[in-house]
């Protein structure tokens, strides 16, 4: 018989806890395939739940396809589903893209549980630790940090897959990543009979990114290559967007910086300024008549994740980027 840990002193509320009582009991084999679950009557005076809290928590594993009910039998487990484990960064928009269709594609019998770890390698850290040993698959996306690997390491190889950075993780069986070193010098080079139109070329990467610093070492490249006037700016407060400057910015914080003083200063994209964007997210397409972007394709990222969160493959694939052309630039 499963037994049910109540803690009502949780942010989580109770009806959720029941369900997650039940997803993990799968992921950890200790529900079956057949199984009876307890009655909503025997949790109601086991665990001092209302009727109402019960039922929602069935209903919930029911419509999920986890459990169903027999008349005058009870409920049973109905598979042995699948509980995901996605450990994300942060959760921008384009991001918001890849959650999107990685849960529109997961097999029905698969439940994914969305955790964030911010860049904070304590965090990051702990909620590897407590996953361990309670999922079927675990989708992570690592960052730049000396413990980051070893870490991850500590998780079962055939069930991991990172995902998005190929940073100090590159000995892990399972990968799905971008690379942002190539394709965006590539994609300067495409770019090239728009942005040699202005004078100087300017690098916007702030010192809070978290952006990997390659990108902006290839567009040095780029503009060494060219023999293009060019800098990098990395101080939000040195900002003052000039009529002839051609920006590339890898923060959308600072891309906001730049289209305020436009407007501010009377400045047209495209026309007076460039500007180039890196990570493509919804609303890229329509503000200031669009903004051209340089970006991977998050939709297929969050489908080829969905894959290998659903079935037993294995996975090393890099998801393509190219550049938007847009007014903008």
């Amino acid at each position: 018989m499963i037994k049910f840990t109540i803690n009502s002193h949780s942010e989580i509320p109770k009806f959720q806890q029941l369900v997650d009582t039940v997803v993990n009991a799968l992921a950890e084999n200790k529900l079956h395939e057949g199984d009876q679950l307890p009655s909503v009557n025997v949790i109601c005076q086991t665990y001092k739940l209302s009727r109402d809290t019960v039922f929602k928590a069935y209903g919930i594993l029911k419509e999920q396809g986890v459990i169903e009910s027999v008349p005058n039998k009870g409920y049973f487990v109905a598979k042995e589903g699948r509980k995901v484990f996605l450990f994300l960064d942060t959760f921008k928009a384009y991001k918001e893209v890849l959650y999107g269709e990685f849960v529109r594609n997961l097999n029905k019998d698969t439940i994914a549980d969305v955790h964030f770890h911010h860049y904070n390698i304590e965090l990051f850290k702990k909620l590897i630790n407590d996953s361990r040993g309670r999922y079927s698959k675990y989708i992570i996306m690592p960052f730049d940090h000396p413990e980051v690997a070893k870490i991850v390491s500590t998780l079962p190889a055939d069930k991991t897959l990172i995902i998005d950075w190929n940073t100090n993780i590159k000995h892990f069986n399972n990968k799905l990543y971008q690379d942002f070193s190539e394709p965006v010098f590539e994609a300067l080079y495409e770019a090239d009979h728009l942005i040699n139109k202005y004078k100087r070329k300017i690098m916007v990467y702030p010192t809070y990114t978290n952006h990997p610093v390659i990108t902006a070492d290839r567009f040095k490249d780029y503009c060494d290559n060219k023999e293009y006037e060019h800098l990098r700016l990395t101080n939000e407060e040195e900002l003052s967007v000039r009529a002839g400057d051609m920006y590339f910015c890898v923060s959308d914080r600072m891309l906001g910086h730049i289209l305020e003083q436009c407007k501010e200063r009377k400045l047209e994209p495209g026309v007076d300024v460039g500007i180039l964007s890196y990570n493509e997210t919804p609303m890229k397409k329509f503000i200031y008549k669009g903004i051209s972007v340089i970006s991977t394709d998050f939709k297929l990222m969050g489908q080829k994740a969905a894959s290998f969160a659903s079935s037993d493959i294995e996975m090393d694939y890099c998801v393509p980027t190219k550049i938007f052309f847009r007014e903008s630039l």
